[in-house]
């Protein structure tokens, strides 16, 4: 089966098929999927072979520097005057000083100079923009610039995907069916469909639906090893991951002292990895911003007045299994800001992601065939992120049980999301649609039985219901 898939796979697709085999190989996995994709399909194209791979993990390992590589890499540039480095490049405004202040992470340099004609041309550089760049290394032109180290981005060609044809993989749905697209979308995503039940390749792609569809909250809670945050850091090119720690208002919002946008303006998701273990520097205040914000979108914060954002917030964190059907457990290994009625009840759906496998073996449970280049697929979703099935959904579904304004809302946007990933071209049956809307409505259940949990005055138990109508 798996070669028939293959095969239809690179007749529909053939511009943005790669083979995942190749992808997996560590040499290569050193940078985000979404990058090494690009890289394959630039610097291969159809030969994806054992000599595409060395090829490029020798080009890698030239522009790319490992941790303990840092100063060789300083010293080249310092002797030779200019450096061709391959590097996540990020700027931001310094408006005191007219000047955009670029950032290399590798090189751990984060006051560079760059030409203002690049960030023109690239404006995703604000968010961080992978690609090569040309650096020169110019004390005595740049000595008296402000005191930034002088290093200057003269030349940069990106990496990710800024034109994608959108229609192909709204149009390519047709040649497929459910089955097929569903393994389809998890090979693209780098696991074997062979793996997992239909089911567990329906809860898998529901991580999703965040970066398909806008302000959407999701909770997911399961033992390590299950893949959580690998979607999110290799697929999702939107994406800003905070693996625990301090966040600041300021961090996550609106920095007042340099008057720029917090995270939430500048990515499709924000990930809140290991949630038993984030903290936050003024709790009550970013507890209280984050519960307006995951109502409809807009917040402020000092001088931003009633700014909007798109950006979905997705909360993962570890739990043994045999605790998680365990509201109790579940709600005690929540941090304290979650256990709070008023802020589950904004989550839309939880994911049970106990009931996933681990992925231990890589030949058992990585993806060996063809799919979707990451940065394509990546930048699709962002791209169907401005339409929304809503009307789609209330044509074909009724909803049954003791429905809140919350419960429909959060069903809805489920669904909507679930939709565009699982039926782009909107074409479908009724008994597809019934079987997504079983996995949604779960979702939000879930959610419903941790609120009782935490009061059950408020929120006694129910199990909500919904159907296809005839």
């Amino acid at each position: 089966m798996q070669s028939s898939l293959d095969a239809k796979v690179k007749r529909v697709f053939s511009a943005v098929a790669i083979n995942k085999k190749i992808s997996n190989n560590a040499s290569i996995a050193r940078i985000p999927r979404y990058i090494s994709e690009y890289l394959i399909n630039y610097k291969c194209g159809d030969r994806q072979d054992a000599s595409c791979v060395s090829s490029l993990s020798k080009y890698i390992e030239r522009l790319y520097p490992e941790p303990s590589e840092r100063d060789l890499f300083l010293s080249r540039l310092k002797e030779d005057g200019r450096l061709k480095l391959l590097d996540e490049f990020k700027v931001r405004v310094d408006l005191k000083n007219n000047a955009y202040v670029l950032e290399i992470p590798s090189l751990q340099i984060f006051d560079a100079h760059v030409r203002d004609e690049i960030v023109k041309e690239n404006e995703r550089m604000f968010s961080g923009l992978w690609g090569v760049g040309l650096l020169h290394y110019a004390p005595d032109a740049l000595r008296d610039r402000r005191g930034m180290t002088p290093i200057i981005l003269e030349d940069f060609r990106p990496f990710q995907a800024s034109h994608v044809d959108v229609d192909l993989f709204r149009e390519g749905r047709r040649s497929f069916s459910l089955d097929e697209w569903r393994d389809l979308l998890l090979t693209s995503i780098g696991l074997n469909p062979e793996a997992y039940s239909p089911l567990q390749k329906t809860l898998l792609l529901s991580r999703l639906i965040p970066a398909i569809e806008a302000n959407v909250n999701l909770l997911e809670l399961g033992p390590r090893a299950t893949g959580k945050t690998f979607l999110y850091r290799n697929t999702v090119n939107y994406a800003r991951i905070y693996a625990g720690g301090m966040i600041t208002p300021a961090r996550l919002f609106f920095d007042a002292r340099l008057s720029i946008p917090g995270d939430l303006a500048l990515h499709d998701i924000i990930v809140f990895d290991e949630i038993s273990r984030v903290k936050f520097s003024n709790p009550d205040e970013l507890a209280s911003k984050l519960k307006d914000y995951m109502v409809d979108g807009f917040f402020e914060r000092g001088a931003l007045k009633r700014a909007h954002s798109t950006c979905s917030l997705v909360f993962v964190g570890n739990i043994d299994v045999e605790k998680a059907e365990d509201v109790g457990a579940v709600l005690g290994y929540l941090p304290g800001f979650m256990r709070d009625s008023a802020f589950l009840d904004r989550i839309h759906g939880f994911i049970p992601g106990w009931q996933l496998p681990k992925i231990m073996k890589s030949y058992v449970s990585l993806a060996s065939g063809y799919g979707l280049a990451s940065d394509y697929l990546a930048e699709v979703l962002h791209r169907f992120r401005s339409e929304s099935a809503d009307g789609i959904v209330s044509e074909h579904f009724e909803f049954a049980g003791n429905y809140t304004i919350r419960d429909e809302r959060a069903v809805k946007k489920l669904l909507s999301g679930m939709i565009k990933l699982f039926f782009p071209n909107y074409e479908f049956d009724d008994r597809e649609l019934a079987e997504l809307a079983s996995v949604a409505v779960d979702l939000r259940n879930r959610v419903c039985r941790l609120l009782a949990g935490i009061s059950p005055e408020e929120f006694p138990e129910k199990r909500l219901s919904i159907r296809v109508r005839g």
